[in-house]
């Protein structure tokens, strides 16, 4: 298993589970990002920070530790 900031630009990963805890988790699963769903690597900034995904036909940006509580495959 690795992590959403472990993939490559391009990759379609899917979502196995979401660590983290409370409300970090939460907003996570808000954005639409929950278990089994699949994510589309677009871009990743110079520096590594953000990345933008496609998750369920809109586009999304999220940070470096956000990508590190979500484990795929």
């Amino acid at each position: 298993m690795k992590t959403l900031r472990q993939t490559w630009i391009g990759e379609i990963v899917k979502v196995v589970r979401l660590c983290g805890e409370g409300a970090v988790k939460r907003r996570i699963m808000d954005m639409g990002i929950t278990r089994g769903v699949e994510i589309q690597i677009r871009k990743v900034a110079p520096l590594g920070d953000p990345i933008e995904v496609t998750v369920r036909g809109y586009e999304l940006s999220l940070r470096k530790a956000d990508a590190e509580m979500i484990v795929v495959e």
